[in-house]
């Protein structure tokens, strides 16, 4: 559940898309090198590591906290309660709540538009089905009405089911990449790549580019940080509803280093299977993305493969799923939000909340595709910054008056 609510849809959109589009344009350097290739797996570390699911464990942790132990409801408003004081509760609280609820729409929003190309560039590059607006519109539409028979299961149905069918099948594709793509060049990379990562990583979190060509980070770094706390309410509030009982130590390790280790590998073997094809067998991944777009990057790869066709089958499954898991989980988040923190939110409080992420997302792609749920991301991420830094210091003072009562 941490994993399909925290960034299925991207892992798999973009496990093969990014590392090519960094290794081909890379943030420094000549493209298309090994140095290139390495600076592709390292970023890409980088941006799905420690950093999102830092802010994951800063949010889930706040709430978590305060509504288990405090026992407060599961309102981010009363999470900021020792810093606001009593204007936690009136027009400044119910402020910061609308806040998180604009910033889950829209975050969740970005991924399900991600996942309607995807699914779409799937579908057209196995079956020849246009890969247009309104055949991404129309898959938004039928998955809508999936996720909403989920969403009235509850938790430990709909979601937990979904789940563990998701883990299973992303993790049939990540064997099957791992032991019959190239998995002596994988083994290998990985812990040089993750070691080049941990060694970099203050230098790659504090690099604005002030003296050169900024772009690529403006493009990718920052619409990544924007995207992750745009998402950090709705993942922040299930992964808090799913750990109570969970000790602080237990749900760090649990949140930030178990998944930032997973991302890494899984990045590791998609990234690196593209890159491994590129550089020894000349497979042109780079006019692939050019002439068809990122969306069938993962696609491509697979048909390189023995049973290919029925990987790429099962991708397109696992996408949806994944995005039944993601729109669910976020229809019950925005529930409890708007239901004073109800733990069980109501079934048309949900519906409600599942046709306006559908909407947002449907209308983001019409607007302006990728780009559009790109600019939405960042829209929604900013003013929540601010919600999170009160949320750490309001954490941090509860934890020194938990050490002065002990």
């Amino acid at each position: 559940m941490l994993f399909c609510a925290g960034m299925g849809i991207g892992l798999v959109f973009w496990g093969v898309a990014e590392p090519t589009s960094h290794f081909h344009d890379p943030p420094m350097g000549e493209g298309g090198t090994p140095e290139a290739a390495r600076l592709a797996l390292q970023y890409s570390f980088f941006h799905w590591g420690l950093h999102p699911w830092g802010i994951y464990t800063m949010v889930a942790l706040a709430l978590a906290y305060f509504q288990f132990r405090k026992g407060t409801p599961g309102l981010f408003s009363l999470g900021c309660q020792p810093v606001l004081g009593k204007h936690a509760i009136g027009p400044l609280g119910t402020a910061v709540d609308v806040v998180a609820v604009f910033a889950t729409v829209f975050g969740v929003a970005t991924s399900l538009g991600f996942g309607a190309v995807q699914i779409s560039g799937g579908l057209s590059y196995v079956f020849g089905i246009s890969n247009s607006l309104t055949t991404q519109l129309t898959l938004i539409a039928i998955v809508t009405v999936l996720f909403m028979l989920s969403a009235q299961t509850g938790l430990q149905r709909g979601i937990k089911y979904l789940s563990n069918l998701n883990m299973i099948l992303a993790l049939s594709l990540l064997c099957f990449l791992l032991f019959l793509g190239p998995t002596h060049f994988i083994m290998t990379v990985f812990p040089s790549t993750f070691g080049h990562y941990l060694q970099n990583l203050p230098t790659m979190s504090l690099n604005l580019a002030p003296f050169g060509d900024s772009t690529w980070i403006h493009d990718w770094t920052l619409f990544y940080w924007a995207w992750w706390i745009a998402w950090a309410p709705f993942v922040g509030t299930f992964i808090a509803r799913i750990s109570k009982g969970r000790t602080v130590r237990q749900f760090v390790l649990g949140v930030l280093l178990v998944p930032s280790l997973f991302c890494a590998f899984w990045f590791t073997v998609f990234g690196g299977t593209g890159i491994s094809l590129e550089l020894f067998q000349n497979i042109p991944l780079k006019e692939v993305m050019e002439k068809q777009g990122m969306e069938v990057l993962l696609f491509t790869v697979l048909e390189q493969y023995p049973m290919g066709t029925i990987m790429s089958l099962i991708a397109i499954f696992l996408i949806g799923t994944f995005f039944i898991t993601s729109a669910d989980s976020a229809t019950f988040v925005l529930g409890t939000l708007t239901t004073n923190g109800s733990l069980n939110p109501p079934n048309h409080i949900k519906f409600t909340w599942g046709v306006i992420q559908s909407l947002s997302a449907a209308i983001l792609l019409w607007s302006g595709g990728l780009k559009g749920l790109q600019t939405g991301a960042i829209l929604a991420a900013f003013p929540f910054v601010f919600v999170i830094i009160i949320l750490i210091i309001s954490l941090l003072k509860s934890f020194k008056e938990e050490v002065h009562r002990t």
